[in-house]
């Protein structure tokens, strides 16, 4: 079964510096159907004017993940790390017994980026955050793996999450066609492009639930850059 979400139905808030979409409850949204996938419980799609950003604030017992579509994000936080991801690349922040971070666009162009949150299979962990880079080449048969807490993905040396959850992304040309084995629920996102997922449309900046389906046939009819998340099986 896949369940499409369009753009225009997620809650939007435009406070100038920042326009963001929220595919679930959060902030000043609420919607009591709209609250979370699985162990999925935030997805942001963020624009963040130039030379603006989130100043110093706290999280904990939360796996955050920020996936930059365009310009670059830089982070500080309490524990001294400090670095700047660009489009393309991830950073995840496992918050744990808690952590303080700031967030800002230094660059002279916006930033956008989605923003996911994912509930953690353990709490009162430690404290982290890392970034890393991945290829940006078009995909030829699979999606490229960029995150993931099961221990059957580690020898791929992903970005490690607290759950046993993954991330894939890719661009895949139009025209070509990725097949991708699903044995839990998903969440597709579509960053650009235009593509079928199972034979149903989703347009950029829309997304899909997923459930019951082993198999997912990604058929981009236009240059497309997809985000899958894989889930537990919790309700």
């Amino acid at each position: 079964m896949i369940s499409i979400h369009r753009l225009q139905d997620f809650g939007h808030i435009d406070h100038g510096w920042l326009n963001a979409y929220h595919h679930f409850s959060f902030g000043d949204y609420h919607d009591l159907n709209r609250m979370g996938f699985s162990a999925l419980r935030v997805v942001n799609d963020d624009t963040i004017q130039a030379h603006e950003g989130f100043p110093l604030h706290s999280h904990h017992d939360m796996e955050i993940i920020t996936y930059v579509r365009k310009g670059a994000i830089s982070h500080k936080d309490s524990l001294g790390n400090k670095g700047k991801t660009i489009a393309g690349d991830v950073q995840v922040m496992s918050a744990g017994t808690g952590i303080e971070h700031a967030e800002y666009n230094h660059e002279d162009e916006v930033t956008q980026l989605f923003q996911i949150w994912i509930l953690p299979n353990q709490k009162s962990v430690q404290p982290r955050w890392e970034t890393r880079q991945f290829p940006q080449q078009y995909a030829q048969d699979q999606l490229n793996l960029l995150v993931s807490g099961r221990d059957q993905d580690q020898a791929e040396k992903p970005l490690f999450i607290h759950q046993d959850a993954a991330i894939y992304a890719s661009k895949i040309r139009a025209g070509d066609t990725i097949e991708h084995s699903l044995k839990h629920p998903a969440y597709v996102i579509l960053a650009t492009g235009r593509a079928h997922l199972n034979g149903e449309t989703l347009q950029a900046r829309d997304a899909a639930e997923v459930r019951d389906e082993s198999k997912l046939k990604i058929e981009a009819q236009e240059d497309t850059e997809l985000l899958l998340i894989e889930l537990p099986d919790i309700s």
